[in-house]
């Protein structure tokens, strides 16, 4: 069975060896040695300032929007994950939707400023497939409205705008470490910051407020990870490069045989270093990507509808028409992409594709 994305798990015996160290000292949780470690690690790699490791990587997005004190509206992308949205309804504010760019599938700096009201006090944007949205420009608005922006950037370890991090962009970025992506800690996620107070507030909201044992700053949640996903972490590490070169192969696999003449690719933001997390594919209609999909099905391949549906479109988010994100959701289909996947298979998918188009 091919599935749109395999775990990369190092051998399991590199994990243990890295565990013992807390398991010997049964110190397996409350930000032990290695989540210190992976923490350190992480900030140099990245080139950033602060991290704050979770077990998730929905709670930061959520912690942002309490560090930030935001309330009222909040402007957001609807083609996203669920999570970028259902965050900003658990946190009693309202998501305003702002239709896509139809090449680059981030947010359309371009129609912001239309949506923003009195009620504005945010963007909350989707950096789409490691794609960078137009972070010069939406930092712009945001200074000319005096309202903040947190970046769910989910997908885009290891990912360089203009030479710096992308994480570096914004007032908080959030990160994803879900088995599913390049690095990863089975579950998990973190909050980025450039700004120290900031930091510092982030991570007592993650640790139920608390100022040492005894005393508390304020309200907070429990997003702590533990020392079993932060071994994970430092053995997954290791490997980044493999993982790396591994994807960039097969992505170029596809660019040689899919045929770019009838389908559309996503649209790489210019001076970006992209790191080949998803490598989604635009049918020309939702007819042929379905036809597609269940031929690629016989053959026990299983890409994925990804993002599907637009969400503006669910009910209890109630928003209003998204022309562009509603017709890309359903022509878009993220076909198989991971270190180990074989590029002849790779072939073998384009190949079928390129042959049952309609």
């Amino acid at each position: 069975m091919i599935n749109v994305t395999q775990s990369f798990l190092p051998p399991i015996e590199q994990y243990v060896k890295i565990l013992e160290k807390s398991w010997n000292k049964k110190w397996i949780t409350n930000r032990g040695e290695l989540i210190l470690e992976l923490e350190e690690k992480l900030k140099h790699f990245l080139g950033i300032d602060f991290i704050t490791i979770t077990t998730n990587g929905t709670l930061p997005l959520q912690i942002a929007i309490k560090a930030l004190n935001l309330s009222g509206e909040i402007i957001t992308t609807p083609f996203s994950y669920i999570a970028s949205s259902s965050v900003i309804s658990w946190e009693n504010c309202t998501p305003v939707y702002v239709d896509i760019d139809p090449e680059y599938l981030t947010i359309d700096e371009s129609k912001i400023e239309e949506q923003i009201s009195s009620k504005t006090t945010a963007i909350l944007a989707t950096h789409v497939f490691g794609n960078p949205c137009n972070v010069i420009e939406i930092e712009k608005i945001a200074k000319k409205h005096n309202i903040k922006v947190i970046y769910d950037a989910a997908h885009c370890f290891g990912v360089k705008y203009n030479g710096e991090s992308i994480f570096n962009f914004g007032d908080i970025s959030t990160c994803s470490f879900h088995a599913t992506k390049i690095f990863h800690t089975g579950e998990g996620g973190c909050i980025i910051t450039k700004d120290k107070e900031l930091h510092e507030k982030s991570f007592y909201l993650h640790n139920f407020g608390h100022n040492g044992s005894e005393d508390f700053y304020g309200i907070g949640i429990n997003a702590k990870t533990s020392e079993l996903q932060a071994a994970l972490g430092l053995a997954v590490f290791n490997h980044l490069d493999a993982i790396f070169y591994g994807r960039k192969k097969i992505v170029e696999t596809y660019d040689k045989w899919l045929d770019s003449t009838r389908i559309k690719n996503l649209k790489i933001r210019e001076n970006t270093e992209w790191n080949y997390h998803y490598y989604p594919v635009i049918f020309d209609s939702e007819e042929t990507l379905l036809h597609i999909k269940q031929i690629l099905n016989k053959e026990d391949i299983f890409p994925r509808r990804y993002f599907y549906p637009s969400l503006n479109t669910i009910k209890y988010l109630n928003g209003k028409k998204m022309p562009i994100s509603e017709s890309i959701s359903k022509r878009i289909l993220c076909l198989p992409l991971y270190a180990e996947l074989q590029t002849e298979t790779a072939e073998k998918i384009a190949k079928l594709i390129n042959k049952n188009l309609l």
